[in-house]
Order: C-alpha cells, then structure tokens, then sequence
C-alpha cells in the first residue's frame, strides 16, 4: 500500500507541475511545449482521479488531499481546452445561403519538405477548389511539382527555402502590394498581400510560420512570440477585413495564442466547433492544433475541415470564409486588457521589432 500511495502522490505532484508551468512566464523551450498536451493531461487528470477512488480508503487522510489537488488541476485544462469543443458558444457565426462571390476558400498546408507526395495535394486542390493554397516548408522541389496548379490558381508568390521554412502561395483571385518578409528571423519568411474578393472588396492577408521553441533551433519562444505579436499588433490598427493564417507551430489554447487573438482582435472559427487537430498526421493520441486561421467580423464561416494526409506530419486545412461586414459585426473576440498590451510590447522589445515592420501596416 505505501508504494502504492507514493505513486499516486508523486504522479499528483507531477501533474501540478505540469498544470502550473505553462502558466509562468518562462519562455524555455520545455514550459511552453507543456502548453500542447492540455487534453492528454487533462485524459491522465481524470484517470488519476478514479486510481484515487479505488485505491484509497475514502477514510483515508490523503485521499481527498490529493483528489482535491487533481480535480483543481483538471479544472485549469479544462479552462483552456473547452472552447475548442461544441460544449462552447461558437466566436464565429456560421454563414448563411450567400452569393459565390462572397466566399473565400482558403487551403493551408505544411507539406513538410522532405514529403515527395506532391500529387496529393494537387488532387486535394483540384477536388476543393480553394481560391487560396498557401504551402510551407516548401523547397524548390515543391515548387516544381505545384507549377501545374498555376494554370487553375494564375496568381503566386514564391519562396523556396530549404530548411523547413520555404513558402508558396498559389490564388485564383487578383492581389496586389504583396511582399515576402522576415520579420524576426533572418531565415524565417512570411508573406503579405492585399487580396481582392469577387466582391470587389479588399482583404488583407498575412501567410506566417515562425520558427518554433525547440532544443534544436530556438531555446525560447521569444522569437515566435514577437512574429505573432508585432503582425497582431499590426492588424489591430486597421478597419480593413483581415486574415491571417499559417503554422504558428503554437496550440490554439496556448497564453501566446491568446495573447495574439487579444492583441489582433480577430477571431477564431474553432471556438465552439472543434479542435482541428492538424499536428502530428502519424499519431493520433499526440495531435493538436498547430495550423490556425484568424479572420477580422467582416466574415463568418461556412466551413472548416481537416483534410487527408497528404504525406506531412500536418494534415492540411481546408477553410471557407463569407465575406458578410453586416452580419459579422455582431461578433466578439477576447478582450485586451492594458496588461496585455504591456506583455505584447515587452514580447516585441525583447526582439527589437514592432508592428511597422509588417508590410501593409
């Protein structure tokens, strides 16, 4: 019973370490990677939960100690996961009968680069036909092999890199003021553009794909935090309809993410729908949000989907978005605080950037 009891107690105290680290402000690699696994830890909390119950007395002096503890512990998952579930109030409205010309399909995809399964993608595009196909971690390779899709979608931007970070952007609808950017990283290129809709309308857009914390490339995670700031920071200062959308390599809960949907003021089509999980394609009990699409009240949503594998860790997603400024008014994003505003500013300072280093601004 006493090792019994000192696993149940050491797996507590684990579990409130997990719990409360992504909550500081520690950017190391390994506390901001504890943001991504809120739903597997969330699995572990309840499971936790139950062992207590069965193996302990309910007379038993630590048992509802450590229940207590767990049950705190899954409440702060739950807290942060649950909007991304239908058990939510939905942030975006969902479109209703609307004109073609309103619409914009928009297909985001991490191919990653060392993939050969471009055909894949080719025929994902050719059964959706999106008006958007932005790629990333596409090299040269790439390139070539989605030349064929330049006949259907006439409009491109191109950016073939060959360490993970390469970006392609194929459209069927006219743009113009566009320009590839590195906005923090000399090596890490975003691309932005001021598209034009059937409508006529203008939209501003910003494909992203900072580089992530890891123990490989960046030990911290100032320098996608500063990316994601300085573009919110940036939008938040227009009146224009807006969408940004990428590999954040950030979960959709995180306090970064947050911190960018405050900052912004955009929206997310996920809260209320689901999780789209599009991170890792090969292990279903370790997937999470890593691609995301964020879009100003001009729009609601008609569709979100995930797509097949196309081969990548990443399956790709698929978005369609009704251009509709009257009906989307009415929608409410997080609320930005003056602290969050301090944050954001000390999160661009740390890089030295600012939102006048996002083209378009």
């Amino acid at each position: 019973m006493f090792a019994i009891l000192t696993t149940l107690t050491l797996v507590t105290v684990c579990l409130v370490v997990v719990t409360v680290l992504p909550m500081t402000r520690i950017t190391h690699w390994f506390v901001r990677d504890m943001d991504f696994p809120r739903f597997q830890i969330a699995v572990v909390a309840i499971v936790l939960m139950v062992a207590q119950s069965v193996v302990l007395d309910a007379h038993h002096p630590l048992r509802w100690l450590l229940a207590g503890v767990t049950l705190i512990c899954l409440a702060v998952q739950l807290w942060w996961i649950l909007p991304y579930t239908r058990l939510w109030k939905k942030e975006v409205k969902t479109a209703s009968e609307s004109e073609p010309s309103q619409q914009l399909t928009i297909l985001t995809s991490n191919v990653l680069t060392p993939n050969r399964n471009a055909e894949a993608l080719i025929d994902l595009v050719h059964t959706h036909k999106p008006d958007i196909v932005v790629t990333l971690e596409s090299d040269q390779w790439w390139q070539d092999q989605l030349a064929v899709l330049e006949t259907e979608l006439a409009y491109s931007v191109k950016c073939p890199l060959d360490n993970l970070y390469g970006m392609h952007l194929y459209s069927r609808l006219p743009f113009d003021e566009e320009e590839v950017a590195f906005l923090v990283e000399d090596d890490v290129p975003s691309i932005h553009l001021r598209l034009q809709l059937r409508t006529g309308d203008n939209v501003r857009m910003h494909f992203i794909h900072p580089a992530p914390p890891s123990p490989t490339e960046n030990t911290s995670s100032s320098e996608r935090d500063s990316e994601l700031v300085i573009v919110a920071k940036s939008v938040a200062e227009t009146t224009e309809p807006v969408v940004v959308t990428g590999d954040l390599n950030d979960v959709a809960w995180s306090a970064t993410t947050r911190l960018f949907r405050k900052i912004s003021g955009l929206l997310d089509p996920r809260i209320g729908r689901g999780m789209f999980n599009t991170f890792h394609a090969d292990y279903f009990f370790l997937r999470w949000p890593l691609d995301h699409l964020f879009h100003s009240d001009h729009f609601t949503l008609k569709s979100i989907q995930r797509l097949p594998s196309i081969g990548s860790d990443h399956f790709p997603l698929l978005t369609t978005l009704v251009f509709t400024p009257i009906n989307g008014a009415e929608q409410v994003g997080l609320a930005c605080e003056a602290d969050d505003k301090a944050l954001a500013q000390a999160i661009a300072d740390d890089q030295q950037v600012e939102k006048h280093d996002v083209p378009l601004h």
